[in-house]
């Protein structure tokens, strides 16, 4: 037990640059508090002990404004940086190293007693209010961008972004410690299409200017001194003068 608290505490120090002392950081990190009352609610709940493990989720929301269902199965290192308002539902898995902010919901759809919320691999970075639900897979290594809206299951390796979310970019390594807190740094789709648009209006643009000074030199060399040698020209391409 003491060697996953200072698991736990060492995970906050590496990815919150806030966090300045232990005791600061036992005392004052509701993610912490949360995740420590969620497993010894868990543990009631895998004894079929399920009120005393509800109340204690109860007491948990009360005092951290973060609501875990104590069946919901969360792994080692799981960072929960200003958590209020994070919910995770029952059927909730999350892997190893994962890294939530605040406003997150792993929510389920459908009202059966079955596997109806996500499942989260390892090195997963879900960003403020972004909302995952249905019984979907979020592969390892995977960032998802603030605010997105994940209804189908996602690749490893790769970061999501939008309502609903779509796959942006897909590097095929990790998410580094370095890059963990740059989830608002994040590629938005619909500017890169506008962007493109635009960058092609310019180049159409373009085209049709000279299209016209071409013009413009054709009607000067047709009215000019070099009328007879355009006509003879026309008459040789259009094949009279074979």
């Amino acid at each position: 037990m003491l060697k996953r608290l200072k698991s736990e505490i060492q995970t906050i120090f590496d990815k919150d640059p806030a966090a300045r002392s232990t005791l600061e950081v036992l005392l004052t990190y509701s993610g912490l508090h949360a995740i420590l009352l969620h497993r010894l609610a868990h543990w009631f709940f895998n004894h079929r002990m399920r009120l005393v493990a509800r109340l204690i989720s109860h007491f948990n929301r009360f005092i951290t404004g973060i609501e875990i269902h104590p069946g919901a199965k969360i792994g080692e290192r799981v960072f929960i940086d200003h958590g209020m308002q994070v919910v995770i539902g029952e059927t909730s898995e999350i892997g190893d190293d994962v890294l939530l902010y605040q406003g997150v919901t792993l929510g389920g759809v459908g009202r059966e007693k079955k596997k109806r919320h996500p499942t989260l691999g390892n090195n997963v970075v879900v960003g403020v209010g972004a909302k995952i639900l249905g019984p979907i897979t979020i592969g390892d290594n995977v960032r998802v961008g603030a605010g997105s809206v994940v209804v189908k299951s996602v690749p490893p390796n790769t970061t999501v972004v939008g309502v609903p979310a779509r796959v942006v970019a897909e590097d095929g390594k990790p998410v580094s410690p370095v890059d963990v807190l740059e989830h608002g740094q994040l590629p938005d789709p619909e500017v890169l299409v506008v962007r493109h648009l635009v960058q092609r209006l310019a180049r159409l643009e373009e085209r049709v200017k000279k299209l016209k000074v071409g013009e413009e030199v054709t009607e000067s060399v047709k009215s000019g001194k070099h009328r007879k040698e355009f006509e003879a020209l026309e008459r040789f391409i259009s094949g009279e003068g074979i």
